[in-house]
C-alpha cells in the first residue's frame, strides 16, 4: 500500500495542469475534443518532464 500511494503522488503531479488547461479553453469557445487533445499533450510533456526531473532525485517512473 505504501508503494501504491508514493506512486500515485508522482503520476498525479503531472495532471494537475490539465485541471486548469480544459476548463480555460472550454471557457473561450474551443470545441470538447480538441481542449481534450490538447490537455492530453500538455499531460503527457508534463509527465515526461516530471519523469525527468524525478529520475535526478532516484525516483524511476519510466522503466
Amino acid at each position: 500500500m505504501a508503494n501504491h500511494a508514493y506512486y500515485t503522488f508522482w503520476y498525479v503531479i503531472p495532471t494537475l495542469p490539465m485541471f486548469l488547461l480544459m476548463p480555460w479553453l472550454l471557457r473561450r469557445g474551443t470545441g470538447f475534443w480538441a481542449a481534450l487533445g490538447l490537455s492530453v499533450l500538455l499531460t503527457a510533456a508534463c509527465f515526461v518532464l516530471t519523469a525527468f526531473i524525478a529520475k535526478r532525485f532516484g525516483v524511476e517512473l519510466i522503466p
